[in-house]
Formats: C-alpha cells, structure tokens, sequence
C-alpha cells in the first residue's frame, strides 16, 4: 500500500489541534509536527496521538517557514499538508486512499476548502471553494515561503480532488480580527509607496462590490456581508500600519 504523511506546523492550537488529527489519526503512516514555541498544550495533545514526531523550533513571522519544516521532516510517498484548524471529512480521505493508491499521473492535488465563519460555513463571496493545493507526492512540492497566502509549488501536473476540507479558522469574530491584524501588518511590510486614494477608496469599494454583488456574498446573509466589508477594509488598515511603519 502507499503510505501517506501528514505535516502541520502548529502554535498554541490547543483549541483545533485536536479535532485535526482525530480526522487523519488510523488512516495515515506519520503526523510530522512542527511546534513554535507553544505556550498550551498543544504538543501534549500532539503526543497522545499514535505515530506523531513533534519538532520544536521558533515561532517564525512567515509560518510557512514551519511548514515547510514539516513537510522536509516526512518519509510517506506522499504528504496531506494541513494546518491545525483544518479537519478532513469521511468523504475527502476515501478520495485520497483512492487516489494515492491508483497510482495517478498527477504529482499534486487542488483541495478545495469550505472556511466557517460567523456561525456557518460560506458558500459564495470569493471564499468558496478556496481551492489549496495540499496533497503532492514526497519530493514534488514546497512551499516558496515568501508569502501567508502562497501555494505549493509542485513540480509535475496538479489535479483536483472533489471532496472538501473544513477549514475552521474563525470560530469566532475576534479569532477572526487577530488574524487580520496579523495578516494587514504583514501586507504593510510589503507595501512600496502605495497611493492614498488607491488604497483608501478604489482598492476596498472594487473588492466589497466583487466579493458581495459579483460574487454573491449576499448568498450568505449577514455573515456573508460581514466577511465582504471586513475583507475590504484590509486596503486602509494595511495603509495606515504601513504609514506608521514609515514614520516610527
């Protein structure tokens, strides 16, 4: 049988970690995690799970740092790259034993991703499917780690599979402002004289009309309107850190 490798990079997921590898623990041959530093219980929930390597190492500010770790330190001809707010349905990991055992010409794999947000999984609004490439043979993908929303790069032909990952990232409004506190600092630092106008009105109206009329995020009710507005302010926020960046 082919065997299968999961690597996650984790940091103070005591609240996800767990769930996560209930969906992959039985199935697969390793879990390789890449620890930064957590301060909860994280890797003590990590060991109590059977075939688990935790590395520990420095919380990186690109955490695709860790993540790539992860996937150095696997030893499956294949790997499942997952982060500890993800968890694998029934259906998605008949599709991947299938796939990984009829020996596919394909060297990686889009997934795609239903994001629960405000109570509910979205379904419109640019966030669904969120297609991730996650699945790749050992040796054929990595991360560039230059960027927080980069994706695999496989060397060899990318399929798709056809069930989803839930992805659980905001189970509530303020996990979710935290990460785009997170995400807007990061955007700033990358900012290279960018223009007021351009940044505080064309950039968030062009995106709020895409992500709630063009993309129906209407579709979703209120938590569809929320996710389109908060999504478009990401343009000013980045803006002023970047501004305050340059004056400090």
């Amino acid at each position: 049988m082919t065997t299968i490798s999961i690597a996650i990079a984790t940091f103070n997921e005591t609240n996800n970690i767990k769930k996560c590898l209930e969906s992959v623990s039985g199935w697969v041959n390793e879990i390789i995690v890449v620890d930064g530093e957590s301060s909860d219980d994280t890797v003590k929930i990590v060991k109590s799970f059977p075939h688990t390597k935790v590395i520990s190492t420095t919380n990186k500010p690109i955490f695709h740092l860790n993540k790539q770790m992860a996937i150095d330190a696997c030893t499956s001809d294949w790997i499942l790259q997952l982060d500890a707010d993800e968890v694998v349905t029934p259906e998605l990991k008949k599709e991947i034993q299938e796939i990984i055992n009829s020996n596919p010409v394909d060297s990686g794999f889009w997934i795609k991703r239903q994001n629960f947000f405000l109570g509910k999984f979205l379904t419109k609004g640019g966030i669904y499917p969120d297609p991730t490439i996650r699945l790749y043979l050992n040796g054929k993908g990595h991360l560039p780690c230059k960027d927080v929303h980069e994706q695999a790069e496989i060397n060899g032909s990318v399929g798709w599979l056809q069930h989803d990952l839930l992805h659980y990232s905001d189970p509530n409004f303020s996990r979710y402002l935290l990460r785009n506190d997170r995400y807007t600092t990061l955007l700033a630092s990358d900012l290279n004289h960018p223009h007021f106008l351009n940044y505080f009105i064309i950039k968030p109206i062009h995106w709020f009309l895409l992500a709630y009329f063009l993309h129906r995020g209407y579709v979703d009710g209120f938590p569809g309107f929320v996710f389109a507005w908060y999504s478009s302010l990401r343009f000013p926020i980045s803006y002023i850190k970047y501004y305050e960046q340059k004056k400090l």
